[in-house]
């Protein structure tokens, strides 16, 4: 496996600073984004329902490390800002874990239903095929950042697919809708959730399931 690897530059990050100074280890880097995401999920109407709020603290904070620091090329410096890094929308991490624990709650809703004999041809809003379109694009996009070994492509494409599949959840409902409908549309919102975890995972991001 080793000699598969490849070192890849990276540029400075401006800004890190923790409560304890000026030196940054990663310990307190840790410490710091659970705490912050610990008060961020305190004030959350959703947090008592969480089963372990430090460990999704700690997920959701390093997701927004992650996602923060390979939004660009890896060599460029860059200003890194909290308050930024851990905002609920707009292209971070922490939107991402949203996304996916949204999607995941409603297939929870739906019972974790086996979906057979779907017709996707039932998909013909905009909102549906433009997050079908997007997630025929996920081959190319992974191919890409293996060549050139950046990770802004597969960023840039799940920011993507959170934004449209944030817009599709809001425009097109499962419940209510007419069966044959209602599991194309439940097809779409796994197959988006199912990318999006593959795509956190290849970060290094553990996807959520809660919020």
């Amino acid at each position: 496996f080793q000699h598969r690897c490849q070192h890849v530059s990276f540029g400075l990050v401006q800004g890190m600073k923790t409560r304890r100074g000026e030196v940054i280890f990663l310990e307190d880097v840790l410490n710091e984004v659970r705490s912050r995401m610990l008060q961020n999920m305190a004030s959350a109407k959703t947090t008592k329902e969480i089963e372990d709020p430090m460990e999704t603290a700690e997920k959701v904070g390093l997701a927004a490390l992650i996602i923060q620091d390979f939004r660009g090329l890896l060599s460029s410096d860059y200003q890194f800002s909290w308050d930024r890094a851990l905002q609920s929308r707009g292209d971070t991490g922490v939107f991402l874990q949203y996304t996916h624990a949204r999607l995941h709650s409603l297939e929870q809703m739906r019972g974790n239903e086996q979906l057979t004999n779907v017709n996707v041809a039932c998909l013909q809003e905009p909102d549906a095929i433009s997050v079908l379109q997007h997630l025929l694009r996920y081959d190319e996009v992974l191919y890409r950042s293996s060549q050139d070994l950046q990770p802004k492509h597969i960023v840039s494409y799940l920011l993507t697919l959170s934004h449209l599949a944030a817009v599709a959840h809001k425009t097109l409902p499962v419940k209510g809708s007419a069966p044959e409908l209602a599991q194309a549309r439940l097809c779409l919102f796994q197959a988006a959730r199912s990318v999006l975890a593959n795509g956190m995972k290849l970060l290094g991001i553990t996807p959520v399931t809660q919020m």
